[in-house]
């Protein structure tokens, strides 16, 4: 049967109990409650640097969703959707005040920079303090072993060489020749000694003027020997004239060897007996040298008397072995050594001349 409506009440069409509601196409079970998922879900994180407030309340727990209800007998209207409740209101934010300022990133590596640069200075210390210890435990470099040949004088304290203010202590025979012979050189060449003199009148071993000119420059004092050579060809004279100072000593090296060309003065040699005489009465050939306030020298004479040849080379030997090695690396190096020098000395100056025969004044 056909029902034809012509108002708004005939639109109203009487549903049947045995027929399905029919539902629209578009009309589905109704959404849950809550706010819509998103399609791409991030995990919320709290913010490391965010303080949460004791009175800022946590957001509402979302809504379980409502199940769909059930379909209303026929006599009652199709049910209608239940509205979305509406999403929970975000958290507020803690005001500015609440939120502690952040960390300058700066500052913990200003602070591990100059830390290392402490323990580094610390270590470099602590390493020239360990070095500093090693250096004077560090035992020193052993001393040569003296002489057994050569005994120095007690109690001679070292002083600087160029004065006698500074070297006080005279000179003694037992000094400047210890023993019966003394060894000089690589070859440990002896010479034997014959005889030994101190004195303190210098003309004692000078003649002429070379005696006056001693006496004006201020020597007070001569330690000589006598001694013969290791061939036994040659007898020699050495010894020290003890002046006021290095000034006075080098005036008169300046002057012997115009005194002697001139034959104005000389040295004397030292007669020991047994055939010794010549060395105070042969031509000789003469040496000296200076070092500080004293003058040393040597007259080398053949023992059979004769005249030295020019170019004798054993002459120009004996003189270094007495001047040089004994005299001045001997006896006066360890008369500085024997105490604090002031000044180091310079090296000797040295001469060799010739002088005739004796003249007696």
């Amino acid at each position: 049967m056909v029902y034809r409506h012509e108002s708004d009440e005939d639109a109203h069409v009487p549903h049947r109990e045995d027929e399905p509601v029919a539902q629209s196409p578009e009309t589905g079970p109704p959404p849950p409650a809550g706010p819509s998922p998103s399609r791409f879900p991030a995990p919320s994180l709290p913010r490391p640097n965010q303080l949460i407030l004791p009175s800022a309340a946590p957001p509402p727990p979302p809504s379980p969703p409502q199940p769909a209800p059930r379909s209303a007998p026929p006599s009652q209207s199709p049910p209608q959707p239940t509205p979305a409740a509406p999403p929970p209101a975000a958290a507020a934010p803690p005001p500015a005040a609440a939120m502690p300022p952040p960390r300058a990133g700066g500052g913990r590596g200003w602070q591990v920079a100059i830390g290392g640069a402490a323990v580094l200075v610390l270590l470099a210390l602590f390493g020239l303090t360990a070095a500093a210890l090693l250096d004077r435990r560090q035992p020193n470099a052993p001393a040569a072993a003296p002489d057994p040949t050569v005994q120095t004088t007690r109690g001679t304290a070292a002083s600087d060489l160029d004065s006698r203010d500074t070297d006080q202590a005279p000179l003694t025979a037992r000094e400047v020749f210890p023993g019966n012979s003394i060894a000089v050189g690589e070859s440990r060449a002896e010479y034997e000694v014959r005889r030994t003199q101190s004195s303190g009148s210098c003309p004692v071993a000078a003649t002429g003027e070379l005696a006056d000119l001693l006496v004006r420059l201020g020597c007070n004092q001569v330690v000589r020997a006598t001694l013969r050579a290791p061939d036994e060809e040659y007898l020699v004279t050495a010894g020290l004239f003890n002046l006021t100072d290095r000034s006075s000593a080098e005036r008169a090296r300046e002057r012997i060897r115009l005194i002697l060309d001139e034959r104005q003065g000389r040295f004397r040699g030292l007669s020991a007996g047994d055939e010794t005489e010549v060395i105070a009465t042969a031509p000789a050939r003469v040496g000296w040298q200076v070092r500080g306030h004293y003058l040393a020298y040597a007259v080398v004479a053949r023992t059979d008397g004769t005249t030295i040849r020019s170019g004798d080379t054993r002459v120009r030997e004996i003189l270094f072995d007495l001047l040089e090695l004994h005299l001045n690396r001997g006896v006066l190096d360890r008369r500085a050594a024997g105490g604090i020098a002031n000044q180091p000395t310079a090296e000797p100056t040295e001469g060799t001349g010739n002088q005739g025969e004796s003249t007696e004044d």
